[in-house]
């Protein structure tokens, strides 16, 4: 992890569960974190907790990344005050849970598609070209050195892998799995496109089972918490930071953790 100290680090969807849990885990590790959330007041109160070190090292910042205008405010932002971003935690979604087929329910099958994939867009696209003109600055440089790295950490969803079956007496996942297999699909596309561009920016997926965060709506929470094993929040901050300390040669495609005894 030395390599990645002082680096800079967005986390979206920051503010709780997993997105909070990998700033902490970034921040404690060395790297200077840019916390992305709607809420921001709770990134505050969070970083307020922190040893005054890794207070220094984590920053704020309200944004809303369906709004593309603020997801590009953000990044512009951490390249004029930070100097530009080396890794991004793609991790902020959420979970709609009126039927599929049901009525009425358009706006929450919209906010879904428009948090978990139009968000993920932006929020990529943005962190890739910071990196890319990192790398191409550096090319342009005299001395001739090693290009700095980049890092795209997508975090998913088991979801996205077979649609689990929750039973009649769960409420429906709506359109969240195809989401989440669409960002399956999404991650091999960025690989390709990174090394189209001979970028050194790798693009990971961490796909975890249920993890006991506030995504999960209360009908799931009921039922699945008594009954089910989860992971916590800083399971998959563990993952993250194994992922980004592997050797800048090695290509981590996904990451699967599940609760031991998970039965989905």
């Amino acid at each position: 992890m030395e390599r990645w100290r002082n680096k800079v680090a967005v986390v979206s969807g920051a503010s709780a569960g997993i997105g909070a849990a990998c700033a902490r885990a970034l921040a404690g590790a060395g790297l200077v974190v840019v916390g992305l959330a709607r809420r921001q007041e709770r990134i505050e109160k969070m970083r307020a907790e922190l040893p005054p070190a890794e207070q220094r090292r984590l920053h704020a910042r309200r944004c809303d990344i369906t709004r593309e205008s603020e997801v590009l405010d953000a990044f512009d932002w951490a390249q004029r005050e930070l100097g530009g971003v080396h890794v991004l935690v793609n991790n902020a979604g959420i979970i709609a849970t009126t039927e599929l087929s049901g009525p009425g329910n358009t706006q929450a099958i919209r906010d879904t598609i428009e948090t978990n994939l139009m968000g993920s867009v932006y929020c990529i696209r943005e962190a890739f070209q910071a990196m890319r003109r990192q790398q191409q600055q550096q090319q342009q440089q005299a001395e001739q050195q090693e290009l700095a790295e980049g890092h795209v950490i997508i975090v998913n969803s088991v979801a996205g892998q077979q649609v689990p079956n929750l039973g009649p007496q769960m409420p429906s996942l709506n359109i969240y799995p195809a989401t989440k297999f669409a960002l399956r699909a999404m991650q091999e596309i960025y690989r390709q496109e990174f090394q189209r561009h001979q970028t050194h920016v790798r693009v990971s997926t961490i796909s975890p089972g249920i993890v006991d965060t506030d995504i999960l709506p209360e009908q799931i929470q009921g039922v699945i918490k008594p009954h089910m094993p989860m992971l916590r929040s800083e399971d998959v901050a563990d993952a993250v930071l194994w992922t980004i300390s592997t050797p800048s040669n090695v290509q981590v495609q996904n990451i699967t953790i599940k609760p031991q005894g998970e039965k989905f």
